[in-house]
């Protein structure tokens, strides 16, 4: 069924609560043909943990049309839902903060304070506390004057707080900035960061650059992390998606130089191998990804776990990939959506059970500036 192709503005309210007012990277991607793929892990048969669910572990699809959620965005980069199914969308270029509702007008919640958008840096990630009925926290990444750092907000649903810095020092760059933000199934917040286009970090343990983070709310090391600090995972180039699967297994997509882009499983402590690999090399003592794609084909972004597959995004692939996780590793990859929206930004799995996705074509001073879309896509009507 196509999407709907009405234009939705993005409405204003001009409310306020402390000093906040409520209410793209360059490409590279793969055929399936072209991905390579790792038969060492072995996982459940789908991923995502949310209700409602369907006996095999994955969110049931209460709603199967595809449909255009919001339009007349200006950079939607990073989305996450709350409770009541509504969520939230970052963004990048214009440093707002985006309320949407399926069958509603997108609502400004106001501009977040110290963001300075540059290249591909910006208002970048959103994640929402898995105890937000309670604390009503909501977490956002971000490049200010000097950094890239996640802040901490409360929402209530009409207004929210002044933002709270809870992790700073982040290395920042015209591009190569991370910025995804997702609590995991163990509760404490994942967040990405890129090597900031200085690749030495990605090796350097002690330096936040190249680098998946696992932090609590408060910012600081999350227990259990493996060297004690803040460092989940490192040797990274530049990691912008995160997912688990029900089982607990995570899953990340990562931006290559020149030659390859990666899925990768993550698992704690591991290096993979930036700058010294990009893609499989089979070295003692770095990880090699479960898929790699050409760089002409994917420039991947966000992903998500859904009826038994990543979901991954394409910039410069302009195409949705699903990628079939199978008892042994990960099956072929296939390519959808191949053009028919553009540059995709993000995908996270409703609580109705599609995939909620953002398109990413425009960029400052282009004549199509403000008009990306936030699309609600059935898994089962693409697969």
């Amino acid at each position: 069924m196509p999407p709907s192709r009405r234009r939705r503005s993005v409405t204003t309210v001009v409310a306020t609560a402390g000093a906040l007012a409520l209410a793209a990277c360059s490409g590279e991607t793969s055929r399936a043909g072209n991905g390579v793929t790792s038969p060492s892990m072995s996982t459940s048969s789908d991923p995502t943990s949310s209700s409602p669910t369907s006996s095999n572990g994955s969110r049931a699809t209460t709603n199967t049309r595809r449909s255009t959620v919001a339009s007349g965005l200006d950079v939607p980069w990073g989305i996450a839902f709350l409770p009541d199914g509504s969520a939230l969308v970052t963004l990048r270029d214009q440093a707002r903060l985006v309320h949407v509702r399926d069958g509603a007008e997108p609502v400004t919640l106001g501009t977040i304070p110290g963001v300075q958008p540059d290249g591909e840096g910006g208002l970048l990630g959103v994640a929402v506390s898995p105890d937000y009925a309670r604390d009503r926290r909501v977490f956002l990444s971000y490049t200010a004057a000097e950094d890239n750092r996640v802040v901490r907000l409360a929402f209530d649903g009409t207004r929210a707080s002044r933002p709270e810095a809870i992790l700073t020092g982040i290395p920042k760059a015209g591009n190569h900035n991370g910025g995804r933000l997702a609590f995991g199934p163990d509760g404490y917040l994942y967040v990405t960061t890129g090597d900031a286009s200085d690749s030495a970090r990605a090796q350097d343990r002690d330096n936040l650059g190249g680098k998946i983070l696992r932090i609590t709310q408060d910012g600081a090391a999350a227990p259990g992390n493996p060297f004690g600090n803040r460092v989940w995972t490192w040797g990274h180039r530049n990691v912008q998606g995160i997912a688990w699967a029900p089982d607990g297994r995570m899953y990340a997509s990562e931006f290559g130089q020149n030659t390859w882009d990666e899925l990768n499983l993550i698992e704690p402590g591991r290096n993979y191998g930036w700058p010294t690999v990009e893609g499989r090399a089979g070295r003692s003592g770095l990880t090699d990804p479960l898929v790699q794609w050409p760089t002409s084909e994917a420039s991947p972004s966000g992903i998500a776990v859904a009826d038994g597959a990543v979901w991954m995004t394409a910039l410069r692939g302009e195409s949705l990939w699903r990628i079939p996780l199978t008892s042994n590793g990960v099956g072929t990859p296939q390519r959808l959506l191949e053009g028919e929206y553009g540059r995709l930004r993000d995908a996270v799995l409703g609580p109705d059970g599609r995939l909620w996705v953002l398109t990413s074509n425009t960029f400052r001073g282009d004549p199509r500036e403000g008009d990306d879309k936030v699309l609600a896509i059935p898994p089962g009507a693409l697969a």
